[in-house]
């Protein structure tokens, strides 16, 4: 492509399906989540090769313009992407454009968008123990009149709530732009999603103890549901701090 032509995601899309040793193209981002397509949104394309493959696609590794966003990757190393990462949500709600494996890269992105119980397990009571921390910080500092720290930790301990009831859903975490759109079309089980999101913004926003504590008697309900009743019980005395007065 030349300075006058540059390279487009339809060009991008032509050039990998006349080439061979190309066996899948994946889109993620906006364009992969009906309705969040903006003026501003690129083609985010994960362009993947067969191991040990030469494609004629290499020179354009790293491309990244304001319409096209381009990784070229061996299939290995996009089995492994994400696994764990930040990129894991991305992967798990992309769009196929091009699978040659007879279904295979949809298996693979369907392994993304599902934790192993072992790993959700794990990471949920990581995250639980993350959010009382933030939690029981807020609550104290709101006590002790610190009120931006209070807020501040409140706003905290949002961010691991959510990767908590995520995890126990099994689910990556999606993005903060994605998170109204997950919800409302994949709500999480035993939560009110239009509760849930209310709560969110005001505990972020406002640090109010009285919120924070009526949010974490779900919290902890759920969490002894899925046996992470150990993970609370080591905070002792401390739990009376987060439980509604």
């Amino acid at each position: 492509m030349t300075a006058r032509q540059p390279l487009t995601y339809d060009a991008l899309v032509e050039l990998a399906l006349a080439d061979p040793a190309v066996v899948g193209l994946v889109l993620k981002g906006s364009r992969a989540h009906d309705g969040m397509v903006t003026p501003h949104s690129d083609h985010d394309l994960y362009v993947v090769v067969a191991d040990d493959a030469t494609t004629e696609l290499a020179p354009f590794a790293g491309h990244r313009t304001a319409e096209l966003d381009l990784v070229i990757v061996s299939l290995t190393a996009f089995r492994a992407a994400g696994m764990p990462g930040p990129e894991r949500y991305a992967l798990a709600r992309a769009r196929i454009v091009l699978d040659r494996l007879g279904g295979d890269i949809a298996r693979i992105l369907a392994d993304k968008a599902r934790l192993r119980a072992d790993e959700a397990f794990q990471d949920a009571g990581e995250w639980l123990d993350a959010y009382a921390n933030s939690l029981y910080r807020s609550l104290k500092n709101h006590r002790d009149g610190q009120h931006l720290a209070a807020r501040l930790d409140a706003a905290d301990s949002m961010r691991f709530l959510l990767e908590l009831l995520f995890a126990l859903d099994r689910r990556p975490r999606p993005y903060n732009k994605y998170l109204e759109w997950e919800l409302v079309r994949f709500p999480l089980p035993g939560w009110d999603t239009d509760g849930l999101l209310r709560a969110v913004d005001r505990i972020s926003a406002t640090g109010e103890p009285a919120p924070q504590r009526q949010l974490f008697t779900f919290v902890e309900t759920a969490a002894r549901a899925a046996g992470h009743g150990a993970v609370l019980d080591a905070w002792g005395e401390d739990l009376a701090l987060m439980r509604p007065r």
